[in-house]
């Protein structure tokens, strides 16, 4: 069993600080992988309908379970509402449908992914739906579709009366909305998951969180590594080439991965990286048997570059043809 450490929820719930990233875990070996993780000592695992892997991360958690690995409450699930549905009457069925997905009677939380909202997608025609409406248009663009954010947290709020739902929080959040969300919701947000590395170090973000009681996820805690093979960043540009990263690795006698996940949890929120080799995951998961020292904290944050490198702002535009900002 992993000596993982949690960060507490609103609800009571614990919420291990280093879970299983599984955007881009690709289809065919994601069932194992979540197994293997879960073998491992993992015991956080995060998806969401946007990865189109749900089902078979929900195989992964009944091959664990069946084997005797771990129980349903051992584990802390994540999973995220799509642009398309925050409509007040889409959020429940899109709830449900991951539910079925993961073979799952509740979700320990659930987020908004984006604070974007797109044009209604059946799923009979299509899921999951990404972010154009029409993949087939001579142009493709997104269909933006506004919904207040009141009306989609309302029907957020729902989900944990229904009992489907633990916790609910959002994902790429700023400052200002989640002043004004904390400023009328009924249950409050629990967590904001937001892009986090050495060279995006979001410190106000992190403070204005912690001081409002909302814990930050960090995903992709290696940078440009995420993104490199989607033609949205440079493999060069990865925290895990870092000479200052790498030295203190050296000292520590650890991987420049465990020493920008261990920054991470030294700076007090959760991460979610991903890997599909194993002896990688568990060397995620080995990052409580050493401590940063405080200039060595400082060194890795002084890296901050506001490098952000998932920004729907950008690819929405290149991508997409439609000009959609939700960052300054």
């Amino acid at each position: 069993m992993s000596s993982c450490p949690s960060l507490v929820l609103r609800s009571g719930a614990k919420m291990p600080q280093v879970g299983l990233g599984t955007w881009k875990a690709g289809p065919g070996v994601v069932a194992s992988v979540v197994e293997e993780a879960l073998r491992a000592g993992y015991r956080h695992l995060d998806c969401a309908c946007d990865y189109g892997n749900e089902h078979e991360v929900g195989q992964g958690i009944k091959a664990a379970i069946d084997a005797g690995v771990c129980k349903r409450e051992d584990i802390f699930v994540t999973s995220k509402l799509w642009n398309t549905y925050h409509h007040k009457e889409h959020v429940r069925p899109a709830c449900e449908r991951t539910l079925k997905d993961l073979g799952l009677d509740y979700i320990d939380l659930y987020l908004i992914h984006f604070p974007i909202s797109l044009k209604f997608v059946p799923f009979e025609k299509r899921y999951p739906p990404e972010w154009i409406h029409d993949p087939e248009a001579a142009n493709p663009k997104m269909e933006v579709d506004p919904v207040p954010l009141s009306e989609t947290w309302a029907a957020m709020e729902e989900l944990v009366d229904a009992g489907l739902v633990k916790d609910i929080g959002v994902s790429n959040f700023n400052c200002q909305l989640l002043a004004d969300l904390l400023s009328y919701a009924r249950i409050k947000p629990s967590v904001n998951q937001v892009e986090l590395h050495p060279y995006l170090t979001q410190e106000f973000l992190v403070r204005f969180c912690k001081e409002n009681g909302v814990v930050v996820t960090g995903y992709s805690p290696f940078g440009a590594l995420s993104y490199a093979s989607i033609g949205m960043a440079k493999e060069e540009e990865s925290v895990l080439n870092n000479e200052v990263i790498g030295k203190i690795g050296e000292k520590h006698g650890k991987s420049p991965a465990q020493v920008s996940l261990r920054w991470a949890c030294q700076r007090g929120y959760t991460v979610v990286p991903k890997s599909a080799n194993i002896d990688r995951l568990k060397q995620n998961l080995n990052v409580f048997d050493f401590e940063l020292s405080q200039e060595e904290m400082e060194a890795i944050s002084g890296l901050n570059r506001n490098r952000r490198y998932n920004d729907p702002g950008v690819f929405t535009e290149l991508a997409f043809n439609t000009f959609y900002p939700i960052h300054n």
